[in-house]
């Protein structure tokens, strides 16, 4: 479900149709679990992700039989998988369960929904020895595609909180859904951070869950949000934050992002205002707030659950979509060996990472080694490969907690099943906690995967050889 066109056309990634995880986006970690049996090597967790759309409403899906979900968990735990992600709130908004506050969604093009779908795979897990976690598409309410979900189910709530966007290169602002893209809401409104903690709440007290993740706790991208509201909380940030007596009069958005360029199908800033750099920061901080509230509100249900996120562990670009997952205690703008030039004063302080007890960072890269290109070879920080990528994340998260590389298995290019194995292979040796899987349903239906083929025997060989 993850998803920047940008990164992923300079990854050479390809939507198949099917799933694909930030997106964005779209996932954290303490330390392993001692009670967790070790099924691999290197006794690390090995988690998958079960994406609700794709499995369960996909064509080529096969979790609406309970028949098929029972067949394919024997497959992952025989592959030595030790547990699942879960997706209980996928785009739509809508719920994979009976929800107070969201629609259940139960059938979608002829397949229907297991009525304990959600009791039902817990269940099946916990019979193999496998942690349950239940992940939930954050700020996101509705399929743009199909216009369908919660936002189009409720006029008012459209109204006021989906996402204002910059829509192209002349600046236009307009509303996210006049884009045709899923519609992404402000996550700075209160009332959409309570609609939110309301169900993280509901989902962790309802479910014998091992823990909570968040997927898609962002902003759409770089361009978003440029809402009033944002526009008035901004001004309230720059008087509070940096003392600015001239923030009532801001040129917004222009002194923001004077000018706008495409690059590779997504909207960039092309000359940046005197606010820009403030602005980053204020985003950073708005979701650093929320997901200290998020992680409030599951503790004070089940204290021993865990809480974490799924980030794209391109972190050198993930300011575009508001988040900072690095530890407090990494400064971008006093690095100057990464030195990244978006970096700004204030910024440090809106890391999140000591909030997660796990963090899931997408390696969605072909490349594993440095090695592996002569480009790279003599580098140790590279974002757009396993190794350097995961150098970079060590580096700037300070060993504070576990991480979970992934790898998504279906959506990147490998050349054959045996690059599958050796990427797994290598997250497991290299990370604290493991490695997450992206998704079953690449595994299972070899319409949904690039190399056209049933991929359990690769992800058993890269676990258990």
């Amino acid at each position: 479900m993850m998803k920047w066109k940008s990164i992923f056309a300079a990854l050479a990634i390809v939507a198949l149709g099917s799933c694909s995880k930030d997106s964005g986006t779209e996932k954290p970690i303490d330390k392993p679990d001692p009670e967790t049996p070790p099924t691999n090597e290197a006794g690390k967790q090995v988690l998958v992700w079960v994406d609700a759309r794709s499995n369960v409403f996909g064509t080529y899906g096969k979790f609406n039989s309970k028949e098929e979900i029972v067949k394919i968990l024997d497959k992952l735990k025989d592959c030595g998988v030790t547990g699942l992600v879960i997706d209980v709130k996928p785009s739509s908004g809508y719920t994979m369960y009976n929800s107070a506050y969201a629609k259940e969604f139960t059938s979608l093009d002829g397949k229907n929904k297991p009525a304990d779908y959600v009791e039902f795979l817990i269940s099946e897990a916990k019979k193999r020895e496998m942690k349950a976690y239940l992940s939930i598409v954050t700020f996101v309410e509705g399929d743009g595609g199909r216009n369908m979900g919660h936002a189009f189910d409720d006029a008012d709530f459209k109204d006021k909180y989906e996402s204002i966007v910059v829509k192209n290169t002349q600046g236009q602002l307009g509303r996210i859904s006049e884009t045709g893209k899923n519609i992404f809401v402000n996550p700075a409104q209160p009332e959409v951070q309570n609609r939110v903690l309301n169900m993280i709440k509901e989902i962790t007290a309802k479910f014998q869950l091992d823990g909570l993740m968040l997927d898609y706790a962002r902003y759409t991208d770089i361009n978003a949000d440029f809402s009033d509201y944002s526009k008035q909380q901004f001004i309230s940030f720059l008087k509070e934050k940096y003392n600015d007596n001239q923030a009532d009069k801001i040129n917004f958005p222009s002194d923001i992002v004077s000018s706008w360029k495409e690059q590779s199908g997504q909207l960039l800033p092309n000359v940046t205002g005197k606010y820009y750099k403030q602005w980053l920061v204020y985003r950073t901080g708005v979701i650093q707030d929320f997901v200290k509230k998020a992680r409030q509100a599951v503790k004070s249900v089940k204290p021993e659950a865990k809480f974490g996120a799924y980030v794209g562990a391109w972190y050198t670009t993930y300011y575009q979509v508001g988040v900072n997952w690095a530890s407090k205690d990494y400064d971008p703008f006093q690095d100057f060996e990464l030195r990244f030039d978006w970096g700004y004063p204030g910024y440090s302080a809106t890391g999140y990472f000591e909030e997660m007890d796990m963090l899931m960072t997408g390696n969605y890269f072909t490349q594993i080694r440095l090695a592996d290109n002569p480009a790279t070879a003599n580098l140790k920080y590279h974002w757009w490969s396993i190794e350097g990528s995961l150098n970079g994340i060590d580096y700037i998260t300070k060993g504070k907690a576990p991480i979970y590389g992934s790898i998504d298995v279906g959506n990147i290019n490998y050349a054959n099943k045996a690059e599958i194995s050796k990427a797994i292979k290598y997250i497991l040796s290299r990370t604290s906690g493991g490695v997450m899987l992206f998704d079953v349903v690449h595994m299972y239906a070899p319409q949904y995967n690039m190399l056209k083929q049933e991929l359990f025997d690769a992800v058993k060989d890269g676990v258990k050889n």
